[in-house]
């Protein structure tokens, strides 16, 4: 038998996609059958110790989530009820860097939210973007390494970074906003937050919305060029920690406005893009915003470890009124983020202060283990005649689903009337940055791509930058090709020097 280089398992066995999740059709929902997928997921979130494995520099402050605007036709969920006020907590990060490095790297900024409701944890884990570099999560796990270290030298490398991402034609969209203007926030106030991901919305009468969240800053939009972020990073690596909380401390509270796109349920199935993408953004003329209230952070924590490093958010955190939807990565995280904590702070980490819901006592019939200091006592099993608390089908049940059919197999979701992965990068590029902005992303790409960038990978990434925007692709060529014929005895395409302002790593 010829010996190929395929992907296999742990234990050997051949991998059947490296690209799609096993789903029950196209657009269905992920199976527990897909056991290459929960091995890649499961390893993944064990690689680290302590340490978040993503996210892991951020900080974060309390606050309160008020309602101002009466949006229960389209959710019975007690925090979006008018006049609801809910505590929360707000963890603000960056992805790839490690505790320690640099708060003004070029990354994307995560933006998780703990909604301490009536009705238990809500948890939000979003970030400054509204879409992101994927759409399955067979390939995330690849992508984070892809941004962190090599394994010879333990060092960032660019040359990964764009051999993924020119292989991965979805990350286009990502990939353009994040080399752009906003690809550094000043700061955590000056920057906006989204959920990304779809999610769907239950009303009291049963009826089911698909929903985008919007958290605009009511600080206005900033950012540091690439020098001035260089700058800082030297200056100070803490910058955007020391920022949010010296600014509370002088009870200059900042604030976001949440709004939503909500679009009818029966509508997705034919809008022009699969509104379950997350490297699509949903048109706000399709869909305009809908005000819903104010964010404010008011509170600094007293203790940084207990409430911001073992603070522990994930995205199955629902609440009546609010369900999953088809998106893959939705669906993968919903796994992830769960474990993630098991295996970072311990089984029991919801027993926590800053992770344990503030409503009645907790009901649950999970029990022991490391951590664990209370337990409910018998009955310990469902069901049981013996009075034990029991599901609550009238307010979690059927209404939060989709309907689905079809074979299992691994597959890209069904695409739309307009469905590319180029389009709405080369929209952004074209539409909506001006020529400053422009100037500025062709420089931040040229910068980028001058460190350790190998030939072959430069030639796919100018293709790449020319499928977003032809005019893009070429002036990034040619910028770089004119700072490597300015390196002496350098031939074109050999790993050069990165100019100052290149060093932040993306």
């Amino acid at each position: 038998m010829t010996e190929e280089n395929f992907t296999t398992t742990t234990a050997g066995v051949p991998a059947e996609s490296d690209d799609h999740s096993l789903t029950v059709g196209p657009d269905g929902p992920i199976v527990l059958l897909d056991h290459y997928l929960i091995e890649k997921m499961a390893g993944f979130n064990r690689e680290r110790v302590a340490e978040r494995q993503p996210h892991a520099k951020g900080g974060g402050a309390y606050g309160r989530f008020v309602v101002t605007n009466d949006v229960s036709a389209y959710t019975k969920a007690d925090l979006f009820q008018p006049g609801r006020e809910t505590e929360m907590l707000a963890r603000f990060s960056t992805v790839a860097g490690e505790r320690g490095s640099p708060d003004t790297w070029r990354d994307p900024r995560g933006f998780a939210l703990k909604f301490y409701t009536t009705q238990g944890n809500y948890d939000m884990v979003g970030n400054n973007t509204p879409i992101f570099f994927l759409r399955d999560p067979m390939k995330f796990q690849d992508f984070i390494r892809s941004q962190k270290r090599r394994a010879d030298n333990d060092l960032r490398d660019h040359d990964m970074q764009w051999d993924f991402w020119t292989l991965s034609p979805e990350s286009a969209h990502q990939v353009t906003w994040l080399l752009g203007d906003r690809g550094i926030p000043r700061t955590w106030r000056h920057m906006d937050g989204f959920s990304s991901h779809t999610y769907m919305w239950i009303n009291a009468d049963g009826e089911r919305f698909w929903v985008r969240y919007h958290f605009m800053t009511d600080q206005g939009n900033e950012f540091f060029t690439q020098e001035e972020a260089d700058q800082m990073a030297a200056t100070d690596t803490d910058f955007h920690k020391r920022d949010l909380f010296e600014a509370i401390e002088r009870d200059e509270y900042p604030s976001w406005s949440m709004k939503v796109q909500i679009m009818p349920y029966e509508e997705a199935k034919t809008y022009r893009f699969n509104p379950f993408d997350m490297t699509k953004v949903i048109s706000h003329k399709d869909y305009p915003l809908i005000d819903v209230g104010k964010m404010i952070l008011d509170r600094n924590v007293d203790d940084f470890h207990t409430e911001i490093e073992l603070a522990a958010f994930e995205v199955s955190n629902m609440v009546p009124g609010i369900g999953p939807s088809p998106d893959k990565m939705l669906m993968g995280r919903m796994f992830s983020y769960a474990d993630a904590h098991r295996a970072r702070i311990g089984a029991n980490y919801n027993e926590l202060p800053v992770n344990r819901p503030r409503n009645a006592e907790v009901r649950s019939y999970v029990k022991d283990g490391p951590m664990r200091h209370h337990n409910p006592g018998d009955p310990v099993y469902a069901p049981n005649s013996k009075g034990g608390p029991k599901a609550d089908t009238e307010h979690f049940g059927e209404p939060a689903s989709w309907y689905s059919q079809g074979e299992m197999l691994h597959a890209a979701q069904t695409l739309h009337a307009e469905d590319d992965d180029w389009g709405q990068a080369g929209t952004l590029v074209r539409d909506v940055l001006d020529d400053a902005a422009r100037d500025r992303l062709v420089d931040n790409l040229v910068g980028h791509l001058l460190v350790d960038v190998t030939e072959p990978v430069l030639l796919r990434t100018f293709e790449y930058l020319r499928n977003v925007d032809e005019n893009l692709g070429n002036r990034v060529e040619a910028g770089v090709r004119a700072k490597q014929g300015g390196q002496d005895g350098k031939a074109a395409g050999q790993a050069t020097p990165a100019p100052a302002y290149a060093q932040a790593k993306a």
